[in-house]
């Protein structure tokens, strides 16, 4: 979830852009030629926003923090600026909508999916109020729409930054769980 790394220069804690390089890595294996990055992190995926602008063959979906870092945002293929507070029930509907759009706007092959911890009611920085029940909707609801059009997923822990480090691991445990019931799923089919 390094997600701030611009192709020049790092940012935001971020070296490197490990969702860029890693579709540009899938697309150069030709395993997949139609990748979207779901960047669910409480903080626009600016850097890869701009690393992947113009880029038809990638499609860049960001759910974030209106009033949070970075304050001036680089423009994703899709972005969802959310208020300060929102919780569960309004944050999964937008999610929704933005998988919908997503799919009628670009049908991907493969997905990378950033699951930040940031958008826990517990972090400092995060300033959204998702609930531990709320973030397993989050993941699920990711996964469920993977299933759906069967579309692989790539799972990167991304921002989490808990007033107790206890509830970040767990948000992060939490998607890892529910990432391996997802691969599980997807072996049965």
């Amino acid at each position: 979830g390094t997600h701030h790394a611009y192709a020049d220069h790092g940012a935001g804690f971020c070296v490197f852009n490990d969702a860029a390089i890693a579709a540009r890595l899938m697309q150069a294996e030709r395993r997949a030629a139609r990748v979207a990055i779901v960047d669910l992190d409480v903080h626009q995926g600016n850097g890869t926003a701009s690393i992947l602008a113009r880029d038809d063959s990638v499609f860049t979906l960001s759910l974030h923090g209106e009033n949070n870092y970075p304050f001036e945002k680089e423009q994703s293929d899709l972005d969802v600026a959310l208020p300060d507070g929102i919780g569960d029930a309004d944050y999964l509907a937008t999610l929704q909508g933005a998988l919908a759009t997503l799919q009628q706007r670009f049908a991907p092959q493969l997905l990378i999916y950033l699951a930040g911890a940031d958008p826990h009611e517990g972090d400092r920085l995060g300033k959204m109020k998702l609930s531990m029940a709320g973030l397993a909707a989050r993941d699920e609801t990711v996964f469920a729409y993977a299933r759906e059009h069967k579309i692989p997923v790539a799972v990167t822990m991304a921002g989490g930054y808990g007033r107790d480090i206890e509830q970040t691991v767990a948000v992060h445990l939490q998607t890892i769980r529910l990432a391996g019931l997802h691969a599980a799923r997807w072996s049965a089919r």
